[in-house]
């Protein structure tokens, strides 16, 4: 039988091996054996593979590298916070100065970062292979890297847009970006944005900004050692910056002079004839990073600046004036351990001073904004807001007198009563019995919604005790509640950005407040007569003088809040661990600090004694005959839906003051 040959193949075209081993095909013909590849030949295949390679490489490259932030600015926003006035009053991020021009700059400044950063800027095209090949061998011999061997072009392309990771990839970019830059931009540009965005310690970014910095001179006045000691530092300016690292600065200075001398920038008379270079600061370097009213109002300055890149002024409706007007009212004070806030703001909502603490640096918790604390008495404004709209006025008969809530007896300070008096003693009085009377006949939901009316955003229970202020509120909220009564309009809502600045983001835009109350007019009649005759007789000036104080029990917040000329303003003082603070009332420290604060704000002097006006005549009241004597609870709406349903509270009894405000009786607050 005849078999099939070793290693054969049946299939049709197959070839298979022949007689003496030689391969043969399928028709009959002898496949001779290929011969090797020439090494010419073998070496054009690698070349083709190399290129395909490099082109493949290349392409990723472009497509990863960021070209198109290439000539971007190198740092991210910073913003400063300006006064009203212009003035700053906080930085936040990098001190970013703006462009320089190198043709503008005197030649020795350029030359200088060029003598030290990159001898043959002039003559490569992005990279420079003979300077890294240069600086390899110097930093072998040294045994350590004491110089780079990237150029300015890749400087330039390393802090505009890579990240500071030191891989491979970040370096192939960083040459490919170079190489972009030297395409589209000519010597004296990439010079100029090296210039402007190269960092140089301190947090400083670009030329302008560090010659300001350190010498407080612009750049087109820079002398030849500051020019040498601004190129030294850029090599590590951690350890370089002149304001830290004096000594080090000055040798590495000397070191970009001799640089300058061996290629013939400047002469040997030139060499010697530099003296070291001295720091002198600039104006604005001590700008803070925070304040309370920066912190307040950087969220939304943030927003408004999100987009771009370098520095972003953002002007504020703080004066400056005022700002530290309220500052050493706080100081003044003398209030040992205990704390204090103050926020004033004009009638529209615009906040034009805030003080949260005695000190930001040792506590940046703003009080004025951040803390939430028992109002006491200054609360009673919406209880009075609430009856005078239902038809109370301040000359409405009250009695002054015990009275009980189910379980629960609110009592005056010191257990003294008046007994019937117009409704407009008992507000500048502030008698317990009194609030607590008229808030069960009005409703204790309508208090709610008076308070939610002019603001106040806090949860509020609706319990018995709601009219003696025993639900937190903020110092600024509480502060723009009293101003909607000043402005005869509500709500006003504070802002510390103009309404111009504040775009689509309303929580620094203007007010619209367009509604308006009857009641305010009642309402700033009794808040006189706390001031000319009640508990706030101590922060009475010359001028018409509005204002509520509030204690809270056990002396843990004292506040004072009140309005004249323009001007609203609120204090409060407590601690923040909520120790008590014995003898402390609203209308003491509080009212003696919105005082001080207020003679300099206004330019006016303390009142001096003069008989009591009432602002409005009792005939121009409506229901002026209506009694609280004996109120019959009236039916209250439903609680609004955040506010839990009226629960029992332990009885509320202020402690009496040691020295009392008005005699006899000593008053409530």
């Amino acid at each position: 039988m005849e078999g099939r040959q070793p290693g054969g193949d049946d299939r049709p075209g197959a070839s298979g091996p022949g007689r003496d081993g030689i391969a043969v095909s399928a028709t009959g013909e002898a496949a001779l054996p290929q011969p090797p590849l020439s090494r010419v030949r073998l070496v054009k295949r690698i070349l083709k593979i190399a290129a395909l390679l490099f082109a493949a490489a290349l392409l990723w490259l472009i497509v990863t590298a960021p070209l198109s932030r290439s000539l971007g600015p190198v740092a991210a926003p910073s913003i400063t916070i300006l006064s009203a006035e212009g003035e700053p009053i906080a930085r936040r991020g990098a001190i970013i100065g703006e462009p320089v021009d190198v043709m503008a700059l005197p030649p020795h400044v350029g030359q200088a970062f060029i003598a030290i950063e990159d001898r043959r800027f002039f003559r490569h095209v992005g990279i420079d292979p003979w300077g890294m090949g240069r600086a390899m061998a110097r930093n072998l011999r040294a045994g350590r890297v004491r110089e780079g061997g990237s150029t300015i072009s890749q400087q330039l392309a390393k802090t505009s847009f890579l990240s500071p990771d030191r891989t491979a990839t970040r370096k192939l970019q960083e040459a490919l970006i170079a190489l972009w830059l030297e395409a589209r931009l000519s010597k004296t540009e990439i010079l100029s944005r090296y210039l402007s965005n190269v960092f140089f310690g301190d947090n400083v970014y670009g030329l302008r900004a560090a010659s300001r910095h350190y010498f407080n001179v612009e750049p087109e006045h820079l002398t030849l050692a500051q020019a040498a000691m601004l190129a030294g530092v850029v090599n590590a300016p951690s350890r370089l910056a002149p304001t830290s690292h004096l000594e080090a600065a000055r040798e590495r200075a000397r070191l970009v002079l001799r640089a300058m001398r061996e290629i013939g920038f400047i002469s040997e008379r030139q060499l010697a004839d530099a003296r070291p270079a001295r720091v002198r600061r600039g104006r604005g370097d001590d700008v803070p990073s925070g304040t309370y009213f920066a912190d307040w109002v950087m969220p939304q300055a943030t927003d408004i600046t999100d987009e771009g890149y370098g520095q972003r002024l953002v002007q504020t409706t703080l004066e400056g004036d005022l700002q530290r007007s309220a500052v050493r009212a706080i100081r003044r004070a003398g209030l040992g351990r205990a704390q204090a806030a103050l926020v004033a703001m004009r009638l529209d909502g615009r906040v034009v001073a805030m003080v949260g603490g005695k000190d930001y640096a040792r506590s940046p918790f703003n009080r004025a904004v951040q803390a939430r604390r028992q109002p006491g008495s200054a609360f009673k404004l919406f209880v009075y807001l609430a009856a005078f709209r239902q038809g109370l006025t301040p000359s409405t008969p009250v009695n002054d007198g015990p009275i009980r809530v189910g379980d629960w007896q609110p009592r005056n300070y010191g257990d003294s009563y008046r007994g019937p008096e117009p409704l407009r003693d008992a507000v500048a009085y502030s008698s317990n019995s009194v609030a607590v009377q008229v808030t069960e006949r009005i409703g204790r939901a309508n208090v709610i919604r008076a308070a939610r009316d002019l603001g106040i955003t806090t949860p509020l229970r609706p319990d018995p005790s709601l009219p003696l202020g025993v639900n937190n509120v903020t110092l600024l909220e509480l502060t723009a509640a009293y101003a909607a009564v000043a402005a005869g309009r509500y709500p006003i809502r504070p802002h510390g950005l103009p309404p111009e600045s504040s775009g689509w983001f309303g929580g620094g835009g203007a007010n619209h407040a367009v509604n308006r109350d009857r009641a305010f007019p009642m309402l700033r009649d009794v808040l006189y007569a706390v001031v000319q005759r009640g508990t706030g007789r101590a922060a009475a000036l010359s001028v018409p003088t509005f204002g509520k104080t509030g204690t809270t029990s056990d002396y843990r917040d004292a506040w004072f809040i009140g309005f004249a000329g323009d001007l609203v303003v609120g204090v409060w003082i407590g601690n923040d661990d909520n120790r008590p603070l014995p003898g402390t009332s609203g209308g003491g420290t509080p009212a003696r600090i919105w005082r001080s604060f207020m003679e300099e704000a206004l330019g006016t002097a303390a009142a001096r004694p003069a008989p009591s006006v009432p602002l409005y005549r009792a005939d121009q009241e409506p229901d002026a005959n209506a009694s609280t004597t004996a109120p019959e609870p009236a039916p209250q709406p439903e609680p609004e839906p955040d506010e839990p349903q009226p629960v029992p509270v332990p009885e509320i009894a202020a402690p009496p003051p040691t020295t009392p405000e008005v005699k006899p009786p000593p008053p409530t607050q």
